[in-house]
């Protein structure tokens, strides 16, 4: 009997793909997908995709993270990408090492980078999260609506339902804010007093301070 933990997904037994006709086989079939993905992938999500099982899917991810980080080539050298597990799934970037060569390729404002009120704003729905905008706002002594907005419309803070005593909408960051800053989990987060001086004391306050 097959534990459910490592069976094929439903929707992908019917696919009908046979893999190992492919180019490179089922390897190769799970590099493609992971090439045009444009957030992280669970294993259960490729093993659906593929129709393979999961516990083949993970080894595979393993095999290719290994290979980009150059584990047992001839010189032991690493690709210019690597595959990395980040907020609950898998996804290819480009190495860290290269960051200056390809934000120097990309084209001028197609990255702008968020106003120092933008993150200080982001900083504080990170670290007191689930927050409602009137409490941001309290915290940081401005109005901080646009701010939140475009934070919104960034795919950096989402929704988190309402405050259950002034009725007020909730925000909390998303799996792309984590993904973009390379952890799994806002537990991760770094301290606030090198980055944004000011804003040092804020895991200190208290709710009702404000």
């Amino acid at each position: 009997m097959t534990d459910g933990a490592d069976a094929v997904p439903l929707a992908a037994e019917e696919s009908g793909a046979d893999l190992q006709s492919l180019p490179g086989g089922p390897r190769a079939a799970l590099e493609a997908v992971l090439m045009v993905i444009d957030e992280p992938a669970t294993d259960v999500e490729l093993a659906t995709a593929l129709g393979l099982p999961i516990a083949e899917v993970r080894t595979l991810l393993v095999q290719l993270q290994r290979d980009y980080d150059g584990v047992g080539s001839p010189d032991g050298s690493p690709r210019g990408f690597e595959l990395r597990s980040i907020a609950g799934g898998w996804r290819i970037f480009s190495r860290s090492d290269f960051a200056d060569i390809v934000s120097g390729f990309i084209l001028e404002g197609q990255t702008a980078r968020l106003t120092q009120a933008a993150l200080e704003t982001l900083a504080v729905i990170a670290y007191r999260q689930p927050v409602s905008r009137a409490r941001v706002s309290a915290i940081r002594g401005v109005n901080v609506d646009s701010v939140v907005r475009t934070l919104v419309q960034r795919g950096l803070i989402e929704d988190a339902g309402t405050d259950p005593e002034t009725g007020g909408l909730l925000y909390k960051t998303t799996s792309y804010f984590l993904e973009r800053l390379g952890i799994g989990n806002v537990s991760e987060l770094p301290k606030l007093a090198p980055h944004l001086p000011g804003l040092e004391n804020l895991a200190d306050i208290d709710d009702s301070d404000i």
